[in-house]
């Protein structure tokens, strides 16, 4: 027995809550049956382990976020216009998959090391080098300074990118677009008025 699409999708919309709130170790297939209303054994009708949940719901997010991102690196944008294509994007998938970032950033090391999510492991790598990539071009370039680390630059933009997933409400105040030209305007203009 399968579950529609529509309460596949229901059920681990509940599992990326909870396994965001309490953790992948802390997290019971229990915890997630009753988060959903319905009994344990139940939920292994649609699922045979947590761990397919979480691969699930993290290949999920990691797939769109991919697909998003290979259409701006493959649009032949200037650095600073990557950039700032990648950090809209970055906040419209937070936007799209907020308990799934929150997984993602607490459990991909410890998930990386077993070989089902051998993928997290090679999608870091290839995150870094499209965000890495593209701020040397733009030092090489003169786009970016020059007198600032590259390697410091992306760490910091990829931190204080992803964080928002832990702030971040969707139906908030601002729309990701909005957040994501705000953060734009910090990072690659400052926050002192100029003179």
């Amino acid at each position: 027995m399968t579950a529609s699409p529509e309460r596949r999708t229901e059920l681990l919309a509940t599992a990326a809550e909870v396994f965001a709130a309490q953790g992948y170790n802390a997290t019971t297939v229990r915890k997630i049956a009753d988060a959903a209303g319905m009994l344990a054994g139940s939920l292994y009708y649609h699922f045979d382990s947590k761990e397919s949940m979480i691969d699930e719901i993290l290949s999920t997010f990691l797939d769109e976020l991919w697909a998003g991102y290979d259409a701006v690196l493959d649009a032949g944008l200037g650095p600073r216009e990557t950039i700032e294509a990648l950090v809209t994007e970055s906040f419209k998938q937070i936007d799209r998959h907020r308990p799934a970032v929150a997984v993602y950033q607490k459990e991909s090391r410890h998930l990386a090391a077993q070989p089902r999510f051998g993928y997290l492991t090679d999608l870091q790598q290839r995150f870094e080098e499209a965000w890495l990539g593209t701020l040397e071009r733009g030092v090489k370039e003169g786009v970016f300074r020059a007198d600032l680390d590259p390697r410091l630059t992306y760490r910091f933009v990829r931190d204080t990118v992803w964080v928002a997933a832990s702030w971040y409400r969707p139906g908030g105040r601002h729309s990701p677009e909005e957040i994501a030209r705000q953060y734009l305007s910090m990072v690659l203009d400052g926050i002192g008025v100029r003179t």
